[in-house]
């Protein structure tokens, strides 16, 4: 009775043809018919590699043996099996336990020994291909070329050769996604988050680096990546100019044949400056930069809150209005939070049940009253002239301290000019000695040392300078950022501006008031006119370096508006 027997046949890239299925089944029918075999089945996995056991086919295959569905397995070369030599021993010992033999064109019935030598000889292979595969990529990029892949914002550049060929490897920017990185990374820098920058993008209709593979839609991860793997629009230091190769390796992982990355040291990596394929300029990358740091230790600096129930990614998530994570309940101290998708309310009273407060509010109705109340109450002429008392008292404490100081200063550099003078009288009659020089070197350097002391205090009758335009200053910024609150590109570093501003907002539930509600809040005055920055001539520095931005907070209580 004729043995049954099944082919196998591979070819592992799409770089190589699809007609090399067509030849291996050939020469494998042809060497079944010499045998008289019978063909039962054909298998073919097409630009699959044989570094992996996970192919359709080659699982089928195995199946059908396990079943009893065939007596020869025959292939044109043990490697067109596997090159892996842990899959190609496994199925000769299941094939040999099944009965089954193992035929190949170019080998002939496969024993223990060529198991041994070819599988050996095809892990060889594939480090040895690897090896130079990789050889030649760094050399690539040392000659300013691409070691492959297309980054975002740029084009393949072929260009002709003398000899018919093509150049490859080569790179140009292309204008249009050019323009996208660029918004992207301005966004960021203003304060919008990577999530909300793809909405936008994927809102407007513009394809994504993977547009054509997969869904085509941007995401946030493609936007930041991974900072500690050069991945992500954000991350790609070839926007700056510099090529960066060899970040990481892959390795496959046995049991799923599947490529992990793993990150190389630093100092493994190949750097090239690639000038003509910028396009982001330094000052808006080290800002982006920046940005990513400032969330990063945000992050880590409350990683131990997890364990007693925090969040740590909570504290690195922008604000989503205006006021979020500020407002507290004036009964019970808990936040205000939204009850649903317009309305505030106290989180106790709804999940805890630990607060009567069950009064609701627009949250636009509180952000416009707050706004309104900055512009209106922030800048009344009492909360001027306390904060200018405020200022004037604690100027005059400093002043105190640095005229005490400068009195002990000028006695003790009275003393030290009249041994100074004594010195001199003595050596004018006649009485020199040694030692005198190296006293009066010491008495000069201390004398030195008092004179420039002396000089940094300054006079101490130097009177205030509070520049008089300061109110009308501020209440232009205060009206410049409500218009910035409605500016899309502006709103995010708006939004933190106007944040600075307050420290809390306390909601007190009144019947009687606009809304049901009594506003009450919360800032420092001190800080909230240090926004009026150069509209003030900041006093002259003093003992201890004291300035303007210090002065002004110092001592003076929280300012509390009831809106």
């Amino acid at each position: 009775m004729a043995k049954r027997a099944v082919i196998y046949a591979r070819y592992s890239s799409d770089m190589q043809s699809a007609s090399s299925i067509t030849d291996q089944v050939r020469l494998c029918r042809r060497l079944c018919d010499s045998n008289g075999w019978t063909v039962v089945e054909v298998f073919t996995d097409e630009a699959m590699s044989g570094a992996s056991h996970l192919r359709p086919a080659f699982q089928r295959m195995q199946m059908m043996a396990t079943a009893g569905g065939y007596d020869v397995l025959v292939a044109e070369a043990l490697d067109r099996l596997s090159r892996d030599q842990e899959h190609i021993a496994g199925l000769h010992k299941r094939m040999t336990y099944l009965g089954a033999e193992i035929v190949t064109k170019s080998e002939g019935l496969i024993n223990e020994m060529h198991i041994g030598l070819g599988g050996t000889m095809n892990a060889l292979f594939l480090k040895q291909l690897a090896a130079k595969t990789r050889r030649g990529l760094e050399g690539r990029v040392h000659n300013g070329k691409s070691a492959g892949g297309r980054s975002y914002g740029y084009r393949i550049d072929r260009q002709p050769l003398p000899d018919g060929t093509w150049t490859t490897g080569d790179l140009a920017i292309d204008a249009r996604e050019k323009a996208v990185v660029q918004r992207i990374f301005k966004s960021y820098s203003l304060g919008k988050s990577a999530r909300a920058i793809a909405v936008e993008l994927n809102a407007a209709g513009i394809p994504s680096p993977r547009s054509g593979k997969g869904s085509g839609e941007w995401s946030f991860s493609t936007i930041s990546g991974n900072w500690k793997r050069g991945t992500g629009i954000l991350n790609n230091e070839l926007y700056v100019g510099r090529r960066v190769w060899n970040r990481q390796r892959f390795v496959k992982d046995p049991a799923t044949g599947k490529r992990q990355a793993r990150p190389n040291p630093p100092e493994e990596w190949i750097i090239e400056q690639v000038g003509d394929l910028r396009l982001i300029d330094n000052d808006l990358w080290e800002s982006v930069k920046r940005r990513q740091g400032a969330i990063r230790a945000d992050m880590d600096d409350t990683a131990g809150s997890v364990a007693h129930g925090g969040n740590p990614l909570g504290t690195a998530r922008r604000p989503t209005y205006l006021f979020s994570g500020m407002l507290k309940c004036g009964c019970c101290g808990a936040s205000y939070t939204l009850m649903n998708k317009t309305k505030y309310g106290c989180s106790a009273a709804r999940n805890k049940g630990t607060c009567d407060n069950r009064k609701l509010i627009h949250r636009e109705r509180v952000e416009t009253r707050i706004l309104d109340g900055l512009k209106d109450k922030l800048l009344h002429p009492e909360m001027i002239e306390a904060f200018i008392v405020e200022y004037q008292r604690e100027w005059n404490r400093l002043r105190s301290t640095e005229v005490s100081e400068r009195a002990t200063c000028e006695a003790e550099l009275k003393t030290v000019t009249q041994k100074i003078d004594k010195i001199v009288d003595a050596i004018s009659e006649g009485m020199f000695h040694m030692s005198m020089k190296e006293k009066m070197d010491a008495l000069e350097a201390h004398k030195g040392d008092l004179t420039t002391k002396l000089a940094n205090l300054g006079d101490a009758a130097a009177p205030i300078h509070l520049h008089p335009s300061l109110a009308q200053v501020y209440r232009q910024k205060v009206s410049d950022l409500t218009a910035s609150l409605n500016d899309e590109l502006a709103r995010p570093e708006a939004t933190e501006a106007l944040r600075g501003l307050v420290s809390e907002v306390r909601m007190v539930p009144d019947d009687a008031a606009e809304h049901g509600h009594v506003i009450e809040l919360y800032g420092e005055l001190g800080a909230i006119l240090g926004l009026a920055g150069g509209g003030n001539d900041e006093p002259r520095r003093i003992t201890g370096g004291v300035s303007y931005s210090m002065v002004a907070g110092v001592g003076f209580e929280p300012t509390t508006f009831r809106l």
